[in-house]
């Protein structure tokens, strides 16, 4: 049988490493102290660097891959999948563009006729020096890599000022801050069944159709490069795009490099993480069993492919290999009997710092070295929890709430579709009319362990009403008394802002988030099922479907919003006729202006005049921005100033998705206009006259 992973069948010849020098430099960056920004997945916008080297201070940049090493040539070269991929998390191409690109009915073929270099990587104007570093950077290739382009640049084809690219051969010292820092490369992803075949690469460097990975004779090198600059004055930096917190055999290089410090990406958090192994595992044996994982996936292919191997590789192949295989073979040093801690422990256990960092988009790492000490400065985007502020459901019960805790005694057959609801918290004031009850009763025998009377009923809130016999001419009046109420409620302009406590009733009858019966997202925060009545009818007019029963409990609610979370520093601009991204980034300075995000509504049907929200990086280039009021481009004069919700621009305006407000309102509403007697016009800052906005 033909083995699914195989070794290059060419016997390519490595360097011998006992008589080629290794490439290795000195950079002496600053002897007092330095900042050096460490950054992930730079993705090919490559004129961001200089931006942020200035925003931070930094004196170097070490890069951990995703580079965006390609070029005209490379789109080619690359597969459907992988320009796919490069098409979803490019950076160079706006959200519009990409959902265009992306649409399903789009074929491979279409994309690849659409897609540029322009719109994948920087990299051609890095190269040919458009775009020109302003410090040092080091960096390793990552997962999504022409191999092509970093064959030039280890035969010398290609060579950049102030790029600098670690790999196995490569090795630079930095002497900043009192220290010497000895960085250590290893590029592309780790895929154990791929370690032994070199795709379109040459010697020990592998890769093809657009992606890259780490070989066993990659390693190898590494190891030899690490113990023939051996300084114990240095502190060692492996610097890799794989994490040693996912793959033990990453761990293991560490342990062997007798690294101090390990920066890697290739996780895509949001948050970059800090740890020890000592702060994530249990104890050394748990340290141990990681790095097992790590090698039994090895060994596996290992065994498979090792008389291939031993077939093609030559004697100095064959001395890269076994130092490859003293790397999967080092487990940390276990404690002896007797033996104090402090000495029998391996001391990477507590000693060897990782880093791994999310995106370049979403944050970085700096390390600010001083009189030999190193301190870090972790930055994060992180995630945006403001999506809580608009969810909809009902109050988690409090701990000491007198609620009753009911049961459905009463055998169904249509078990609730919806998510189990919580037992509502008890209130004396009613937020619906006296004569509105809860259509989901039920009896039980008792009410939180006290008697109850048997000529009452209970209800799903925990009050009771009159007991009597059920009638059905009865319940339909209710129910046609209450539809004709929520209509009424629906054309009754301001009743949801003046009457608060009756907006857990108006969410379920009129929010656009409501829940459908057959729906799998309902939030579930209870693990008690709406009870069911006992003849089986449905409440919500729909066949075989449950709404959550309407309670006299208005609870402790946070405020809810339909709007979307806006950021902080955005500017509103009205422009009289048709611009697009580019024209506005150049009217806010260019790349050095902050704009972080342009967003271009359509135009309403008929009319030039357009809008546009800008978003900044932070208050002072928002502050810079707003300075451009009433400037012209192309004979256009922009106005421009701060992006505000409606609510904030005071007046009334028609509740929020109810009569002839709705969405066509909301969408207006947050383009700051408003729509009078049928015309849409434009509305101030003060919006005194009170349009459909939200």
């Amino acid at each position: 049988m033909q083995p699914t992973t195989r070794p290059t069948s060419r016997a390519v010849a490595s360097p011998n490493p006992r008589l080629i020098p290794v490439n290795t430099q000195t950079k002496v960056i600053d002897a007092v102290q330095g900042r050096i920004l460490c950054l992930a997945d730079i993705r090919g916008h490559l004129s961001t660097l200089n931006n942020l080297a200035r925003e931070t201070n930094a004196k170097a940049i070490i890069h951990t891959g995703d580079f965006g090493f390609f070029e005209s040539q490379s789109i080619g070269r690359i597969s459907d999948r992988t320009l796919r991929h490069l098409t979803t998390y490019s950076p160079l191409i706006s959200a519009a563009q990409r959902d265009h690109l992306l649409a399903p009915e789009n074929t491979p073929s279409a994309i690849r006729s659409t897609v540029d270099i322009s719109l994948i990587s920087e990299f051609p104007l890095l190269l040919s020096g458009q775009i020109k570093l302003q410090v040092p950077v080091f960096t390793v290739w990552g997962a999504c890599e022409d191999v092509v382009i970093l064959e030039k640049f280890r035969a010398g084809s290609y060579s950049i000022d102030n790029l600098h690219v670690l790999d196995e051969a490569t090795t630079r010292c930095l002497d900043v801050g009192g220290i010497k820092l000895r960085l250590l490369g290893l590029g592309g992803a780790l895929v154990p069944h791929k370690m032994f075949d070199n795709g379109e690469g040459s010697a020990t460097i592998a890769g093809g159709q657009g992606t890259m990975w780490a070989t066993a004779l990659q390693i190898g090198e590494l190891v030899d490069t690490a113990q023939r600059v051996f300084d114990p004055t240095e502190t060692r930096v492996l610097v890799s795009h794989a994490s040693p917190g996912r793959e033990g055999i990453i761990t293991q290089l560490a342990l062997v490099l007798k690294a101090d410090l390990t920066i890697s990406a290739g996780l895509h958090f949001r948050y970059a993480t800090s740890y020890n192994e000592f702060s994530v595992q249990a104890d050394i044996e748990g340290f141990r069993r990681k790095l097992a994982v790590g090698k039994e996936s090895f060994d596996k292919v290992w065994d498979t492919v090792k008389t291939q191997v031993d077939a093609v590789i030559d004697e100095h192949q064959r001395v890269l290999l076994d130092k490859a295989l003293s790397v999967i073979e080092r487990f940390p040093l276990q404690p002896q009997p007797g033996v104090p801690s402090a000495t029998g422990e391996e001391p990477a256990w507590k000693n060897c710092w990782n880093w791994n960092l999310c995106d370049a988009a979403f944050g970085s790492l700096v390390l600010d070295i001083k009189e030999g000490r190193i301190s870090a400065e972790l930055k994060s985007q992180g995630f945006n929890y403001a999506y809580r502020r608009t969810a909809t459901g009902n109050v988690a019960q409090t701990p000491n709430s007198a609620v009753s805790s009911l049961s459905n005694t009463t055998p169904t057959t249509n078990p609730p579709t919806k998510g189990s609801t919580p037992a509502p918290v008890e209130k004396s004031a009613s937020p619906l009319p006296r004569d509105v009850k809860s259509p989901l009763v039920t009896t039980s025998p008792s009410v939180s362990g006290k008697e109850t009377p048997k000529d009452t009923q209970i209800k799903t809130n925990g009050t009771t009403t009159p007991s009597g016999p059920p009638s059905e001419k009865a319940d339909k009046e209710r129910y046609k008394r209450k539809g004709q109420r929520d209509r009424k409620d629906r054309e009754r302009p301001d009743r949801e802002t003046k009457e608060h406590e009756k907006e857990p009733a108006e969410e379920k009858t009129n929010s656009p988030t409501a829940t459908a019966p057959d729906s799998q997202s309902a939030l579930v925060q209870s693990g008690k099922a709406t009870p069911l009545p006992e003849d089986g009818a449905t409440t919500d007019g729909l066949e075989g479907g449950l709404k959550s029963p309407v309670t006299d409990s208005t609870g402790a609610r946070t405020p809810t919003s339909r709007r979307s979370f806006r950021h902080p520093w955005t500017l509103f601009l009205r422009i009289p006729g048709p611009l697009n991204d580019s024209d506005l980034q150049e009217f806010f300075g260019g790349e050095g202006a902050g704009v972080s995000r342009i967003n271009i509504p359509p135009p309403l049907h008929g009319r030039e005049q357009r809008i546009a929200y800008v978003e900044f990086v932070d208050e002072d280039k928002m502050k810079a921005g707003l300075e451009k009021n009433n400037e012209k481009i192309k004979d256009m004069t922009i106005e421009v100033q701060i992006a505000v919700d409606s609510s904030e621009r005071g007046g009334r305006g028609r509740p929020r998705g109810r009569g002839r407000g709705g969405y066509s309102s909301r969408v207006l509403g947050a383009a700051g206009m408003a729509r009078r007697n049928g015309d849409v016009r434009s509305g101030s800052g003060d919006n005194k006259t009170g349009g459909d906005s939200t």
